[in-house]
């Protein structure tokens, strides 16, 4: 019998260090996990932070082109624009004489 009990306790001492080990495998895994993840979380945070910034550089951007100095700016630097002489000013309202019109219609200025 006491062979028996022998087995026994080896079998019970077997069994509970496989299920230590197993479950320390488990809480390393783990544990690595979370490190990883946290890296993850770290560079999602800091990049969330810099689309921020860009967010907001480019809604600053976008502001200064509602305005219209700055519109005038860009027309006369980048593009090359000046403003209409008066020979190129034409009223929405106003009569334009017969001929003119007519001369126009045709293609001839």
């Amino acid at each position: 019998m006491n062979t028996r009990r022998a087995r026994v306790f080896l079998l019970n001492w077997t069994l509970a260090v496989v299920a230590t080990v197993c479950a320390f495998v488990v809480h390393l895994a783990m544990r690595g996990r979370t490190v990883s993840l946290g890296y993850e979380l770290g560079k999602a945070r800091s990049e969330q932070a810099r689309l921020r910034e860009v967010k907001r550089v480019l809604e600053l951007e976008s502001a200064s082109y509602k305005t219209p100095e700055r519109v005038e700016i860009v027309t006369r630097t980048l593009l090359g624009m000046e403003p209409p002489g008066p020979d190129r000013i034409v009223s929405v309202g106003a009569k334009v004489p017969v001929a003119e019109a007519e001369g126009s219609a045709k293609g001839v200025p």
